[in-house]
């Protein structure tokens, strides 16, 4: 099934076309017109650069005007092997379909609500034949049984024309549009970029990058840079201070910057301020009394510490270099 997008905005053309993948892109004077378009032959010159197919309307109230506006663009630079020309369905436009098709120009006959139409369109050779699902949706018609009988002529009787699934107004619709078998669908930039998206695919992929960093990336590549350390020396006013300058809750105590004694936390604070009162406030770091801290060496993998943290149920790990402090590692780091 061909995929087309259905579009006149020139930067999200850009972006569609870099995929790399779609078949053509369709437009009409109305999404000109919705996008500022004033030179609409600039425009369509240089849509035919960056895409493989270009579907464009050639109008006319005659055969004769349909006809002559096609070849008009074609002098004007458009290749007859690249180009559709898009005709709304009437007697004079299948009667102006024969005579390009005739020529080898492809055409595509749109705007088509009925089998009826859609079968005048195939007899005449149109390349392709467009039914509109989402505006006749809108009228409460039973599009996709129209789409499913154009399917069906084509197949049952021969016709070289492609049904064209048009005026797509979300995914579910591209979904009918495979079930039902159309050889051609052409959807806007938005359901485009929807397409793909599903939340337990997002979900999946986020895993496989968290599991896959566990176990490739090393505690010293995203630990805090800075190193939340004072000396067992100083007093607890002090180290509060410094505490809340480092921007962790909790501080590593160590003894001349060389071995750690423990961590003090914002909970350990809490907690002594309750027992002792203010006046723990000016008792030295080294009087305290602290538990092992849990250390984890920079170059262990994210997956050791992880492990740790799940296992202990703590927020903060110490991390140490040559059995140096050098910093804490944050669960949020992870």
């Amino acid at each position: 099934m061909e995929l087309y997008l259905d579009s006149a905005d020139f930067n999200e053309i850009e972006k569609a076309f870099k995929l790399g993948f779609l078949d053509g892109l369709t437009t009409t004077p109305t999404f000109m017109h919705r996008h500022g378009v004033t030179d609409i032959d600039a425009l369509i010159l240089k849509l035919a650069d960056i895409v493989p197919v270009l579907q464009v309307e050639a109008l006319g109230k005659t055969a004769e005007e349909i006809y002559a506006e096609a070849h008009r663009l074609i002098k004007m630079g458009l290749k007859k092997e690249t180009s559709v020309f898009k005709i709304p369905i009437s007697l004079e436009g299948v009667k102006a379909c024969k005579m390009l098709t005739n020529e080898g120009i492809m055409v595509n006959v749109h705007l088509v609500y009925t089998l009826q139409q859609a079968y005048m369109a195939m007899h005449a050779g149109a390349t392709y034949v467009c039914p509109l699902v989402g505006r006749l949706q809108d009228q409460g018609h039973d599009a996709l049984a129209l789409v499913e009988q154009c399917v069906d002529a084509v197949n049952y009787y021969g016709y070289d024309t492609k049904i064209m699934f048009s005026s797509v107004r979300n995914v579910e619709h591209v979904r009918n549009a495979i079930n039902i078998g159309v050889h051609t669908i052409t959807v806007p930039y938005k359901i485009l970029q929807q397409m793909p998206e599903n939340n337990f695919t997002a979900i999946g992929t986020e895993q496989f990058f968290e599991h896959t960093r566990l176990m490739t990336v090393k505690v010293k590549d995203v630990m805090s840079s800075v190193n939340p350390v004072v000396s067992a020396d100083v007093e607890v006013s002090e180290a509060i201070i410094k505490m809340s300058e480092f921007g962790f809750g909790c501080i590593i105590v160590a003894n001349g910057g060389e071995q750690a004694r423990g961590v003090f936390t914002d909970g350990d604070l809490r907690r002594l301020l309750q027992k002792g009162g203010r006046d723990v406030l000016q008792l030295k770091m080294s009087e305290l009394t602290y538990n092992a801290p849990l250390e984890v060496d920079a170059n262990e993998l994210l997956f050791r510490a992880n492990e740790m943290f799940k296992s202990h149920k703590v927020d903060n790990l110490l991390v140490t270099e040559n059995g140096k402090p050098i910093g804490l590692l944050d669960i949020q780091d992870i």
